[in-house]
């Protein structure tokens, strides 16, 4: 795949992603309405955040990060044989180091639930987990399967395989909503049956690469010729794990300190703990909504760029690498700037529509709560997808102590703002500090890019432009979503329907006013995922 494909691979990704996610969303709908903000929707979250974070640090990030290279150092030398016996290689390893891990962790909540006091709330959370555990393995797998699909230029299969995941937990749920009150099953019994599907499309998602992959990759048994690769991308997942899963383990490091009350109690030495037993559940529907831009685009974008990256990285085109490098961080910034103003803008009435109406179990207080934890991730929905690229340029080049240096500050300073944070804005403070700590690591990672360009500038005369012209379309993106919020309200509705339609028009009137505005500009960066036209470094930059 040459580097002109870069906008129409992220385009791809983006919208298979985006069909993948709006499954999701239905599947979020689904959840939040049957859980709420309640004990219950805080251990249902907590359990499925141990596989979301093995997802997304693995399928997304850190394994593909560290394997890629790799393998695409094989292609590119032509020696398939070789990498067919790194990807095998690999994978009987990782099968057999997460297989350990999953009979080990599977052990320590089997002695929690017995020894530990007797508390429904948390052998609740501790037998979910135990369900969605066998997940991890299997997301891991696909993670390894996704990486040689995108060094072939694949991207749709893995875009697309959690399709599988939604529709299987959005099945499960469905008795809970269609069948009689008298004969359906209950929300507890509902989880249970979710976190059951969960693990089904883990392995079906397996199957699903294993089939796209053939033709592509001829399984080897010796594996002893590809020890060296091998131990080189087990050397380097450790620290990109660190350096690409910073936001994932910040989310962890989150669910922890929100699920206290169900795990140890409303007291923590002595002191009332200023979170409650709905506060994980809050948190983690309310994740949900920054990570739908973010998914659909933001990675997508990442995604497209790193096998280029690395392609270029071994064959030591500097050139091309440097400008994917530039064409990716705007494209970024292009999707993830109007996503972050738009969030803040909307964020009453996204989670009132969604989580609130008829029928669903969430409070009007946890509502309020929700759109203030939405309020604190919006600002850094930008920041979060550049990381992503930032990091990835780096992993291509082989650097991984720069970016782990710049994580492990970035763990450390999210972990003492929430230490802060929650006791002044609840559950809020924890979203607020991972997106401050985002910003750090952002400004961590910019200077060690800006370091390895060999004397050229990161932001050169063409991405100055972009951003001007990107935040000039979001200002007046912004001044068109204000507008049509408050033509709804002049009408007067009241409650669910009012926050439907104002969530209605904003959406349509800030996606038009955008879309209007980059096509009379002539946005390269549209023409990049919308007409798949070369890259504006090729050609000159539009005004």
């Amino acid at each position: 795949m040459m580097r002109t494909d870069v906008g129409r691979a992220a385009g791809t990704i983006a919208g298979w992603t985006l069909f993948s996610r709006l499954f999701g969303l239905v599947r979020d709908l689904v959840t939040a309405r049957l859980f709420g903000d309640t004990v219950l929707g805080s251990a249902f979250m907590a359990a499925f955040i141990v596989p979301n974070v093995f997802r997304r640090l693995f399928g997304e990030g850190a394994l593909s990060a560290a394997f890629l290279p790799v393998y695409t150092q094989s292609l590119a030398k032509g020696d398939t044989d070789g990498a067919d016996r790194v990807a095998s290689a690999v994978f009987a390893s990782l099968a057999i180091v997460t297989g350990l891990i999953l009979i080990v962790a599977e052990l320590v909540l089997l002695v929690l639930l017995f020894v530990l006091p007797d508390s429904p709330e948390r052998a609740l959370s501790l037998k979910l987990i135990a369900i969605t555990l066998p997940f991890m393995p299997a997301v891991c797998a696909s993670a390894v399967l996704g990486g040689v699909l995108h060094a072939h230029g694949r991207f749709v299969p893995t875009a697309a395989a959690p399709v599988i995941l939604n529709l299987l937990l959005i099945a499960a749920a469905l008795p809970a909503l269609l069948m009689p009150a008298d004969r359906a099953p209950t929300a507890e019994q509902t989880a249970y049956l979710m976190a059951g599907a969960a693990v089904i499309a883990g392995v079906l998602q397996v199957a699903w690469a294993l089939a796209a992959l053939r033709g592509r990759l001829r399984w080897r048994r010796d594996v002893s010729l590809a020890k060296d690769q091998s131990k080189d991308v087990l050397r380097r997942f450790g620290p990109v794990a660190l350096g690409m899963g910073t936001l994932q383990l910040n989310t962890l490091i989150d669910t922890f300190l929100a699920m206290v009350p169900v795990w140890i109690g409303p007291t923590v030495f002595g002191l009332t703990y200023p979170l409650d037993e709905a506060s994980n559940g809050i948190l983690g529907f309310t994740q949900r909504l920054y990570q739908f831009p973010l998914g659909v685009f933001g990675i997508a974008v990442a995604t497209a760029a790193f096998p280029l990256l690395a392609r270029f990285a071994a064959e030591n085109k500097h050139t091309e690498f440097v400008r994917t490098l530039r064409d990716a961080l705007r494209l970024s910034l292009f999707i993830g700037l109007p996503a972050s103003v738009g969030l803040i803008l909307v964020r009453h009435d996204l989670v009132s529509v969604l989580f609130g109406g008829p029928g669903s179990a969430f409070s009007e207080q946890g509502l309020a709560r929700s759109a203030a934890v939405l309020l604190g991730y919006a600002p850094a929905v930008w920041i979060y997808g550049l990381n992503h690229v930032l990091s990835r340029s780096l992993y291509a080049r082989g650097d991984t102590a720069g970016p782990t240096r710049a994580a492990l500050a970035s763990l450390a300073l999210n972990l003492v703002l929430n230490l802060g944070l929650i006791w002044v804005l609840g559950e809020a403070g924890l979203a607020w500090s991972t997106a401050a700590a985002s910003l750090f690591q952002f400004l961590l990672l910019a200077r060690l890019v800006r370091k390895s360009m060999d004397g050229e500038q990161l932001v050169d005369a063409a991405v100055r432009r972009s951003v001007v012209r990107t935040a000039l379309m979001t200002a007046a993106m912004a001044l068109g979503v204000a507008a049509s919020m408050w033509g709804v309200q002049a009408f007067a509705f009241t409650g669910w329907p009012n926050a439907g339609a104002g969530l209605a028009a904003a959406v349509f009137a800030g996606i038009g006013v955008y879309l209007v505005l980059a096509a009379a500009l002539r946005a390269p960066e549209l023409s990049m995922l919308i007409r798949r036209r070369v890259l504006p470094s090729e050609q000159g930059d539009s005004p």
